[in-house]
């Protein structure tokens, strides 16, 4: 089993109802187990900002898949709810769900880089990760704390 995080976001619709849902279908596959998930934080859109705001949260994973399987999983669990990646990058969606990280894997194949290429840029998914765990690292050691700007625990 590996451990991977993803990010999970929703505008429209009945954004919690839906997170659960996802995260509901996820677990149900034998191949994922739904370990922990940080909590839901209200976000301001990034890159297309004339849109409703988001409601954001991470999860951590087991799972028996590679890293392409997982995101074919994740990709169904957003078609099965609503998504369509027909509309406009950035823009609303019923559901969003990211693959941050895979394990100690990085990879920057077509349709998958893991970690995701913009991680390290955004609030709204690091402070979930860290939150489920203060002390991830990325796989070139980089501390996701360091990257937010976090104090030490204590300090």
């Amino acid at each position: 089993m590996t451990r991977a995080y993803i990010g999970l976001g929703s505008n429209l619709g009945d954004r919690r109802a839906q997170l659960d849902e996802a995260l509901r279908r996820l677990d149900a596959d034998p191949a994922v187990s739904v370990v922990a998930v940080s909590s839901f934080r209200d976000t301001e859109p990034v890159g297309v900002v004339d849109q409703p705001r988001f409601l954001n949260a991470a999860a951590a994973l087991d799972t028996s898949l590679e890293p392409h399987e997982l995101l074919d999983r994740l990709l169904a669990v957003e078609r099965a709810l609503g998504r369509d990646r027909s509309g406009e990058r950035w823009g609303p969606r019923t559901v969003d769900l990211d693959l941050l990280l895979y394990g100690a894997a990085a990879l920057d194949e077509p349709g998958l880089t893991v970690p995701h290429p913009r991680l390290h840029e955004r609030r709204f998914v690091l402070e979930p990760l860290l939150e489920l765990d203060p002390g991830l690292t990325l796989p070139d050691g980089r501390r996701l704390r360091d990257l937010l700007g976090s104090p030490e625990p204590g300090s």
